[in-house]
């Protein structure tokens, strides 16, 4: 992707704009639309409609086991299914960054202002627009109101009695997360608005990131000859949109909280609900020149004119005292918080708003054990904390930004690096906080362990950085829902061992304390059709669970293939142990990793089946791709292996181990003479080495054990486990075919390719392009510059 593309992109979905105000001190960098802005291609998710027949026909058994297991899921237990390919959510464009830390929770504004997706219940996603959550600007002139516009570009059929259907060609959108910026040219008055939302999601910060808050800061520009008098009004339904909003019980009450000199005043939204209740807390911070007022409770149906008349009379609420009566069954409730100001002619001021939620006790779909979120180390587990919240968030914003530019600056100001990166580095990061996570307090009766203690080749019931950090979790994807999905965890953890190391490193610990723990308990795979055990001991899981479940209890989570035994996932944890440590230098996770380590590669080490250090596949389904089988040694899992077998040379040198060196540089020595004897054709590494027709094949992903080894600091010298030669050829194989002869080189590397230069469609995923692969495919190519 060129700076040219960038520049072209950013020029269509701005084209729509018609104003010239570019607001009040937001970045060059980042991401940005106009609010009139249509998207002309339409996505569409992928279903089981759009298997192409070749491969229904060699997936007809999966096909009627996966619609019996969908039918007992969604019919007969009235769940969700973790995927679910008959119920896909649309993929609608509409999202923009997330508001709230990490692990406590996620609201979604989308782009144009909306609150559109929500994950208050760990890990299940609710996709609604909840039209009444608005911010509505009032100007006032000399003591009378000139305009009055809720800051949406909605004609909604409900709250007729507002003014909706502000012009999208005066507004923008800006995101450069974990911050984004909104502005709004209001049409006619000279008055420029720039709602700035800021969520705490800090590297290396394990306090404040954790909180569910964010600030919605306005800067209010008034261009005019003239003072003006702004109000902003904030309102919120007490709810998220779901039926529970009707179920009745809920109920509002105005706050007000002043500590160490600062002092908030707001609504907090009681929601009531059997399982996971929580309270919303729209607040804003008092200030001599500031004047905040409230509405506790309004019906958000029919036209409420009597809300919008309230402000238009004199810009403030009524600010009743006293909470609002339980609702009744089927009938909802919302609140309003509104502030102002004056802004003086040809000045600047600006208004400080909050939205919090308190969730403390979490339970999972099982409602078998109930988990403590991180932040309530802090702020307690009473469900109480709403006004403390929003009164830390309020008089802590300035640093939070402050941090989040000194970590940004750097690759802001990098001149070599191209817009789209720059955007992309930084806005690809929501999934931290938004991937359905969740980062809890370990409970004291929890033991990670599974039993066997470290000097029996285990670890600690409870290591030191799970007590002092907790425990992280995040989903494969929204609608993959399998927490900590390891082959593409794989991809993706660089972002927490980068940033938020202790996070990465807690959930190593928990990845292996399931290793040496085993579920004999058979089960039906939908793939092959047979049964097998859930999880064998010494072996990786695929995933810890599905939220909807038990995470961390009853793991393998992934229905489809067998995952008693992935080769892939060993090797991908063996690999990330000692890149944690290279990263952290921290010899205590590598001391307790370095038994789980040899027990897993002992585990791969009988698959070695012809004595020539080199596993195979012996009939398994590599599982990098669903249907793509793979016979012999494999690039991919064969590079991996030769990989592994290097760091574990390192790990064994690190800490005085002779023979264990000695064991693994006999087994690396042979298991590279073997793998470039079997895969090397003399350009690139054949996907396997079977000799069937597909065989040799280039697989994007051909050199994931070699860039993990870069990344790593090893790669050359005793610790080469590949010719530098083959690499730089291979990697010019996968960007001549997979790159450029795919989609005219715009869209990335496709993850198979015929070496005539056709997508290999042997599968349902091998002529598929995956973000995660391609960036590590990128960093591989920088590596080797």
């Amino acid at each position: 992707m060129t700076s040219e593309w960038s520049e072209k992109s950013t020029a269509d979905l701005m084209s729509r704009y018609v104003s010239k105000e570019m607001g009040y001190n937001v970045p060059k960098e980042g991401w940005r639309i106009c609010l009139a802005h249509e998207f002309k291609e339409k996505r569409k998710p992928f279903q089981a409609k759009d298997v192409s027949l070749a491969n229904i026909w060699g997936h007809i058994g999966l096909g009627v086991r996966y619609l019996k297991f969908w039918y007992k899921k969604t019919q007969v237990e009235k769940k969700a299914p973790f995927i679910d390919m008959f119920g896909a959510q649309p993929l609608r464009q509409i999202y923009g960054a997330p508001l709230g830390g990490i692990g406590g929770g996620t609201i979604t504004r989308g782009w144009r202002g909306e609150f559109c997706r929500w994950q208050l219940n760990p890990g299940m996603y609710h996709y609604k627009t909840v039209i009444p959550n608005q911010f509505t600007v009032c100007l006032r002139r000399e003591g009378k109101t000139v305009y009055q516009q809720v800051l949406s570009v909605e004609r909604p059929p409900t709250l007729q009695g507002w003014n909706w259907g502000y012009c999208g060609e005066y507004a923008f959108y800006h995101a450069l997360y974990p911050r984004a910026w909104t502005v709004y040219d209001l049409p006619g008055q000279n008055v420029t608005l720039t709602c700035r939302q800021i969520s705490p999601v800090i590297p290396h910060d394990y306090q404040d990131s954790s909180l569910p808050v964010a600030v919605l800061v306005w800067d209010i520009e008034n261009k005019n000859e003239y003072d003006l008098d702004v109000s902003i009004m904030f309102t919120m339904v007490n709810g998220s949109g779901q039926k529970d909003d009707k179920c009745g019980g809920h109920w509002n009450e105005p706050f007000h909280l002043e500590k160490e000199g600062e002092a908030v005043s707001g609504v907090l939204l009681h929601h009531c609900t059997a399982v996971n209740p929580y309270t919303l807390c729209i607040a804003a911070r008092e200030q001599s020149d500031r004047e905040i007022s409230h509405q506790t409770a309004f019906s958000p149906k029919g036209p409420c004119f009597s809300l919008w008349n309230d402000l238009i009379d004199d810009g403030r609420l009524d600010s009743p005292t006293g909470s609002s009566p339980p609702t009744v069954k089927g009938e909802k409730v919302a609140a309003a918080v509104a502030v102002g100001c004056s802004v003086p002619a040809q000045g600047h001021n600006s208004l400080e708003f909050c939205l919090a939620w308190d969730m403390p006790k979490i339970t999972f779909g099982s409602r078998e054990k109930e988990h403590m979120r991180r932040y309530t180390r802090y702020f307690g587990t009473k469900g109480d904390a709403s006004p403390s919240l929003s009164h830390y968030a309020l008089t802590h914003y300035k640093q939070w930004e402050k941090s989040i530019e000194e970590w940004q600056r750097p690759i802001l100001q990098d001149s070599s690096l191209p817009s789209w990166y720059k955007s992309a580095l930084f806005n690809e990061l929501y999934f931290v906080a938004d991937g359905g996570t969740v980062w809890t307090e370990i409970m004291e009766d929890v033991d990670i362990s599974g039993g066997i203690r470290s000097e029996d080749g285990g670890l600690p019931a409870q290591p030191t950085v799970i007590k002092e950090y907790g425990r992280f979790a995040y989903l494969e994807g929204q609608e993959y829902r399998m927490y900590n999905t390891y082959d593409v965890h794989f991809y993706a953890s660089f972002a927490l061992i980068m940033l938020w190391p202790k996070l990465a490193l807690s959930l190593q610990y928990d990845i292996a304390g399931s290793v040496v723990q085993q579920d004999l308990t058979e089960r039906l795979h939908l793939m092959s059709g047979q049964y097998s055990p859930i999880k064998t001991k010494n072996v990786v899981p695929h995933d810890i669970g599905d939220p909807d479940d038990e995470p961390w209890v009853r793991v393998n989570a992934y229905l489809i293939h067998d995952t008693a035994h992935w080769k892939d996932l060993n090797l991908k944890f063996v690999l990330q142990v000692y890149r944690d440590f290279h990263l952290t230098q921290d010899r205590q996770y590598l001391q307790d990793m370095w038994p789980i380590c040899q027990a897993v590669m002992e585990s791969e080490l009988k698959f070695d089946l012809d004595g020539d250090g080199l596993i195979e596949n012996s009939g398994y389904a590599d599982q990098t791709y669903d249907g793509w089988i793979v016979t012999g040694p494999s690039a991919y899992c064969g590079g991996m292996w030769v990989a592994s077998l290097c760091v574990m040379c390192k790990m064994a040198r690190l800490l005085d181990s002779e023979e264990l060196y000695r064991h693994y540089k006999d087994l690396l020595d042979r298991g590279s003479a073997a793998f470039e004897k079997l895969l090397w054709n003399g350009k690139y590494y054949n996907y396997d080495s079977s000799g069937r027709d597909l065989s040799n094949s280039v697989m994007s992903d051909q050199c994931a054990g070699h860039w993990f080894l870069r990344a790593s600091g090893l790669g050359d010298g005793e610790f080469q486990a590949f010719p530098k030669e083959k690499i730089q050829s291979a990697l010019k194989s996968v960007f001549d075919l997979n790159v450029m002869s795919f989609a005219g080189g715009q869209m990335g590397a496709v993850n198979g390719m015929r070496p005539e230069g056709i997508p290999d469609r042997s599968s349902v995923q091998s002529d598929e392009v995956w973000i995660g692969v391609v960036y590590g495919l990128a960093a591989t190519m920088i590596h080797e510059v």
